[in-house]
């Protein structure tokens, strides 16, 4: 499988819709929403190749291989998690388990439904429970924009009840439900409050400046990670690109260089 899509960063619409599908106030309970991506993705679905972000889980393989490759990839296919190389690498071992996949004759499935997945780092065994109607189908689509992977995280949340543990900002339980019973090993639900009264407080994502750092960083300009905060790094990006394409050395994104962005990037 190409895991690079078309990298569709988020919009307004899609917050809204996810809200609403959450039974969620626009304004109100954005924060609420935007804690749990920034825990779960730092905010932003895709890596700089335009794959999505991906976490690829050995232990998960054990129970959806039936432990068959615990011999011979032991690093890949174990009874216990971890194993974790981070970033682009975990394709490397999820390209590992496809092929051990196919050469056994189980298709893609077992190694999909192993990895987390996008914004929400859905798990590919949720697929059908998150809205898709496989795991290979939730690939697909969330290799094409973050509006997938947040439809599939809220289909998710919904179908355990989850829902209802956010708009009553329970984060032990949301934490329980959506990270498993060991969440505290993590401190998940910590991280969840932290994250929430850092959002409430008044600091939001600038969606426009998020678009535009997701543009930058697929076309190699190193903004940083996409947070719709323009700072330094977004900056040095911004004159950098601006350069380029000839339209002065000013780290500010108006109207003109954005549209140029976008355009660039294959983004509209």
């Amino acid at each position: 499988m190409d895991f690079a899509g078309k990298g569709q960063p988020l919009n307004e619409a899609s917050l809204q819709s996810a809200l609403r599908t959450l039974g969620m106030d626009g304004v109100a309970d954005l924060p609420v929403l935007w804690s749990v991506l920034t825990v779960e993705s730092r905010g932003f679905g895709f890596l700089p190749d335009r794959r999505p972000k991906l976490l690829f889980e050995r232990h998960v393989f054990y129970k959806e291989s039936g432990g068959r490759f615990a011999s011979s990839a032991p690093d890949l296919c174990a009874k216990t998690g971890g194993g974790y190389v981070g970033g682009a690498a975990e394709y490397d071992r999820l390209a590992r388990a496809l092929v051990l996949c196919r050469a056994a004759g189980l298709g893609d499935e077992p190694a999909l439904r192993s990895a987390s997945w996008g914004l929400g780092q859905v798990m590919g065994f949720n697929a059908v429970a998150a809205g898709f109607a496989s795991a290979q189908d939730m690939v697909k689509q969330m290799c094409q924009s973050e509006h997938a992977q947040l439809a599939g995280m809220v289909g998710f949340m919904r179908s355990q009840g989850l829902d209802a543990k956010l708009r009553a900002r329970n984060w032990a339980a949301f934490a329980r439900g959506y990270n498993g019973a060991s969440y505290w090993k993590n401190q998940y639900d910590v991280k969840l409050k932290a994250a929430y009264d850092k959002f409430a407080s008044g600091i939001s994502r600038d969606l426009r400046a998020r678009a535009a750092q997701g543009a930058l960083q697929y076309l190699g300009y190193q903004p940083g990670e996409p947070d719709g905060v323009v700072g330094q790094n977004t900056r040095k990006a911004l004159v950098a690109f601006r350069r380029d394409a000839n339209m002065g050395a000013s780290g500010e994104l108006d109207d003109a260089v954005f549209d140029a962005l976008m355009k660039r990037a294959d983004l509209i």
